[in-house]
């Protein structure tokens, strides 16, 4: 299982090149990296992908009786189904002290219900070659399975069930508890660059509960109990809490068929209320985190800047800082890749991307590590430089419209994963979103202005809105002396890859 790592709120640009939300979700996790820059596609292949593009069927929604929103997104290319159901609950709806009972409880849904035993539910999956996965994040909580076509109706049967018959005894709880304990220890306990981000974390975050790790902080994890887990499920796990999303080789008609026999009998069990967090009061110094762990091999350094996400910027701003991030940081024709990488020769790698897709506010984040002899001093100075210019002078009408032409090619290539576009759609619904505003969002790209980008990057690119986090090899005291390890091939002056450069310190999906 998944808990984002916190890039749960990666900008719509990132989820359009690489789409990965940040979740500590089941299976492998691998290290986060940063957004694969776009490749450029053949003018044939173009024309091909925009007339599958304009040949798409429509996306339809209906809601049911018990207050279940279900999303129908045909894709007709092959006999397969998407189902993926997202409850409107996620880390930063914890109560206080039971810090990562969300993604605990995401563990727990896998353990059996009234109707099936454990186990049951994945064999079925696994018995007809099909995939499935679950993840939580800061504001929601995803199960998912793709399978045939003739199945979906059993899948549905499935995740209906355990939306109400979920049955928790002491003996599958807390077993697993023990299971997400070490999950920790692993995945952050033993990887300096999570640690990192976590304290990052908690000095940008000082009010709000992002602040606090999705998989929850160690010394409330282990007092997690059955009663902890049975109520958050009581008052989360509710139809009227959740969507979902159904793509693939369907109709409307079908889907709305299968829903009402499988979800539709499941009865509305608690009304969960407003989302209310405390929110974040605006920021008047720069803060800074440094982490010496003899386990570094990389020095590296991430500046994160507190900005307005999707849902609370104002009408352009989010879209805005989108193309700021794509303009600065995103790819090798970015301007830090070219000040730092080929001009300067100082970064082993260099980039910036902004985190939107978020409830309350959004992060947008600039990093780089070093090359050759160039000091983590070096490459942290150069990084500021290209940032103070960048909100000082602005932006072209060129680069401007290179960022856009990015987003129109990613757009109709990310259109063509089917479990990518419920996962879009699914995370901009479950933070304040709607259909019509993430089928809008091309066009309001189109309409973002030279003028609109100049502003955000004056406005939020702003020192005391930061938190920068220094990760250090042991013997160095500071940055200045902080280089590449001799014998690295940083050392000896490569480049890191350029789809998809390691993000430092970066835990949160």
């Amino acid at each position: 299982m998944s808990f984002p790592i916190r890039r749960a709120g990666v900008s719509m640009i990132a989820l359009l090149v690489a789409l990965s939300t940040p979740v500590f979700a089941q299976g492998t996790q691998t290290a986060p990296t940063a957004p694969a820059p776009t490749t450029a596609a053949s003018p044939a292949g173009e024309a091909a992908a925009a007339k599958a593009e304009a040949m798409r069927p429509a996306i339809e929604s209906f809601t049911l009786a018990n207050g279940l929103q279900v999303v129908v997104l045909p894709d007709h290319r092959a006999p397969i189904a998407t189902q993926m159901i997202w409850y409107k609950v996620g880390s930063a709806d914890e109560p206080k002290g039971v810090s990562g009972i969300a993604h605990f409880l995401e563990h727990l849904m896998f353990k059996g219900t009234k109707t099936h035993k454990q186990g049951e539910f994945s064999a079925a999956v696994a018995a007809i070659g099909g995939e499935e996965n679950a993840f939580t994040s800061y504001d929601y909580t995803a199960y998912y399975q793709q399978v045939p076509v003739e199945s979906l109706k059993e899948m549905m049967g499935f995740e209906a069930d355990r939306m109400e018959n979920l049955v928790l005894t002491d003996e599958v709880v807390l077993p697993e508890r023990d299971v997400i304990l070490e999950e920790r220890r692993m995945r952050i306990d033993n990887e300096p660059g999570a640690q990192l981000s976590e304290a990052a974390d908690a000095a940008l975050f000082q009010n709000h509960p992002y602040g606090t790790p999705v998989i929850g902080w160690r010394n409330e994890m282990e007092k997690l109990s059955r009663q902890d887990a049975i109520a958050f499920y009581d008052r989360f796990y509710t139809p009227n809490n959740a969507t979902l999303l159904i793509a693939g080789d369907v109709t409307l008609d079908q889907v709305k068929a299968y829903a009402e026999e499988t979800f539709g009998k499941v009865p509305r069990r608690a009304d969960p209320g407003v989302r209310q967090r405390p929110q974040e009061p605006e920021p008047l110094a720069a803060r800074s985190v440094t982490l010496r762990d003899a386990r570094v091999t990389q020095p590296s350094v991430q500046t994160t800047y507190l900005v307005p996400s999707d849902n609370n910027a104002k009408p352009g701003e989010s879209e805005a800082l989108d193309l700021l991030a794509d303009i600065l940081g995103g790819g090798t024709t970015s301007r830090l890749y070219r000040a730092l990488v080929v001009d300067q020769g100082i970064a082993a790698g260099t980039g910036a991307y902004y985190q939107g897709t978020a409830l309350d506010d959004g992060q947008f984040m600039t990093y780089g590590t070093p090359r050759g002899q160039a000091t983590l001093d070096q490459v942290e100075k150069s990084v500021n430089a290209e940032v103070e210019k960048i909100a000082r002078d602005g932006v072209t009408a060129a680069e401007l419209e290179a960022a856009k032409n990015r987003v129109r090619k990613a757009l109709i290539y990310q259109r063509d994963n089917q479990t990518s576009m419920a996962r879009r759609y699914g995370a901009a619904l479950s933070t304040g979103g709607t259909i019509e505003k993430v089928e809008s969002w091309p066009d309001r790209i189109e309409a973002v202005t030279v003028d609109q980008v100049n502003a955000a990057a004056k406005a939020y690119l702003q020192p005391k809105r930061s938190v920068t986090g220094y990760l250090l090899p042991a013997d160095a005291e500071t940055s200045a002396e902080a280089k590449a390890p001799a014998g690295s091939p940083e050392a000896a002056g490569a480049v890191a890859p350029t789809d998809g450069a390691p993000v430092p310190g970066d835990t949160r999906s």
